[in-house]
Formats: C-alpha cells, structure tokens, sequence
C-alpha cells in the first residue's frame, strides 16, 4: 500500500498516522522527494482500511499495490536511487562505465588495463576472479589472489574495483571489494541474495538467462529486503531462439524497468552479443534508450584471453567506444 502525504503536512498527525500504521503490524518505507512523501507500508495490509487513511487532513491519496516486489517499485520510491560506488555515483543522470578484461590472469594484465580504461573515460573496474563456467574444465579464475591484484589495480589507478561472487562463504575475501557482483547464474540463488542483503556493500544483480523483468526485481527485492537497498541491474542479454549473437540484448528493459523501479540500469553489450564488433552499437542503442551506465569487457589481447576473447575489445577499441559514448551523451542532454 502507498500512503501519499500533502505539501506541508501537519508533523502531529503525520507523528500520530505513523504510530498507528505500525500498531496495524506493517513497517513503513518512507521517501520525502521534492514535491511530496511517499510512505510505503510493508507487510499484511489487507485488514487496513484505506478509506479511512484517504479521510485523514493530511494524506494526498491511497493506492494499493499490487506487484509483489515492494521495496523496489517505483510507487515506492518516485524519484531515481543514486547508488555511491566508493565516490562514483550510478543513476539519477549519472552515467558509469564498468570496464576490464573478462578473468583476472596476473598483475601486469589486471594493472596495464586498469590504465588504459581509466584514460579512456571509465569510471570503475571490473574483472573475475571467481569465475562461474559451464565447462568443469574451463579456466575458474585466481580466486582470492585475484582479488589481490584487483586491489593492486585500484591502488594503481583509483578506481573502484566490481567483481562476481559466487558463494556466501567467499564474503570474507571480498571485504575490500568496492562493488560485488551477482551474475546471471546466480540471480535466483536466494541464500546468496539474503546474505547479501546483510551487507552494505552495493550490489551489481545481473538478469538470469531465461528470467522476466518481473523475476529479476524479486531478486533485487530479496537484497533490499535484508536492509541493502544499494542495488544496481544489468542487462546481460536473455536466452532466446536466436544463434547469431551469444544472447539476445533486450534494450526494452531499460523503459520497463525504468517505469517499475527506481534501480539504476546498466547494460552489459560484451556478454549479450558475445562478438566483439558488435559491443560498440550495442552501447550506442544501450546509451541513446537511457540506460544509466554500461559495462564492457577489455583485454590487451583478446585473441590470448583465457575466457570470452571473442567478445572482449582491446584498449584501442574501447576508447573509441567512449568517444562515440561521450558524443552521444551530449547530443542527447
């Protein structure tokens, strides 16, 4: 249910409605904006009479809501969430490019292309060290040494570093992590979720191979729900009929979720079309639908690249995707 305030409402009965909404067994999320407040209750609220709410001097109006992800509905939360990224803000009109190679394989790599991004306009670093594969045989990362070099890289360059994690139990290795992410594999990986939601941590949740929008804002929903309300989307691309490209990009979700959520929106162009000549229209569509920031895979030499070469660009590529990027923008703003 989503109780809106008037202008100026009185802070006695405003004291008073509080004390009764929560004696009817329901927590209140409360949002003031710029123009009004929003209280949004949580909990069972078929017996509150919402009526006799919309009667009170102070109240707007009354909805009830009928999605069942709460915390993460627009209704709940009019204006966009800006999530702070140790200094680097995603969402509400800010843009953010996560770049770096695909698997961590030593320091000279992690380093040199942690360099090279931040020269060419990204903002946050990425890269696996823990790494999800369908193949027992494929490379699985550095794991924690991985995420030593990670950190020798944001000393190197100051960026904030983004990486997977798989498993609850790997949360202690990454407390100096600026942002996990939770992949696409993992997006319905419940046990994880909560925990999650215990830390304070913002987290990437990335969209499940073959999940709805509405399945992808439960799990976000399963974060919040623990107290972390700092969660970011991506849009990695969805399992579909089609072959030519790895997955197929739905560039739809950016005015779906921006409708149904207040969560900022990444776009993932690597891992969706899998192709790397196909990465820099992809970030274009992504930029001009008005997602709020992009994430890009870069390696030095893609062809050597011990996972997703195919789909990584080199340094020399990735900034002419940030010129384009930044044209864009502007001719858009």
């Amino acid at each position: 249910m989503i109780v809106v305030l008037k202008k100026n409402a009185d802070a006695q009965q405003y004291g008073e409605l509080r004390r009764w909404l929560i004696a009817q067994g329901v927590s209140i999320q409360e949002n003031i904006g710029s123009f009004q407040t929003v209280l949004g209750l949580i909990g069972d609220t078929a017996s509150i009479d919402s009526d006799l709410i919309e009667a009170l001097e102070i109240v707007e109006s009354v909805k009830r809501v009928q999605e069942p992800y709460k915390k993460a509905n627009r209704k709940f939360h009019p204006d966009d969430s800006i999530i702070d990224v140790s200094g680097v803000k995603i969402g509400g009109g800010h843009f953010a490019v996560m770049a770096g190679p695909c698997s961590i394989e030593c320091e000279d790599q992690i380093v040199e292309v942690a360099k090279q991004v931040k020269a060419a306009g990204a903002n946050l670093l990425r890269g696996g060290a823990f790494k999800p594969r369908t193949s027992p045989y494929a490379y699985q990362g550095m794991r924690e040494e991985g995420i030593d070099l990670l950190l020798k890289a944001r000393e190197a360059t100051g960026l904030p570093i983004v990486t997977e994690i798989m498993d609850a139990a790997h949360l202690d290795a990454f407390r100096d992590v600026d942002m996990l992410q939770v992949g696409a594999r993992n997006m319905q990986n419940f046990e994880l979720l909560k925990v999650l939601g215990h830390t304070d941590k913002p987290i990437l949740l990335k969209r499940g191979l073959s999940s709805t929008i509405q399945e992808w804002l439960m799990s976000a929903e399963y974060i919040m729900a623990g107290g972390n309300e700092n969660v970011v989307l991506c849009e990695r691309g969805i399992r579909t009929f089609e072959t030519a490209t790895r997955n197929t990009l739905d560039l739809s979700a950016i005015p779906v979720l921006r409708e149904k959520s207040h969560l900022p929106i990444i776009i993932d162009p690597s891992h969706a079309t899998g192709v790397a000549r196909y990465v820099k229209p992809m970030a274009y569509a992504a930029v001009a639908g008005g997602a709020d920031g992009l994430m890009i895979e870069v390696h030095p030499n893609p062809a050597k690249a011990m996972s997703d070469g195919p789909q990584c660009l080199t340094p020399a590529k990735f900034e002419e995707v940030m010129q384009g990027v930044a044209k864009l923008r502007s001719a858009l703003a």
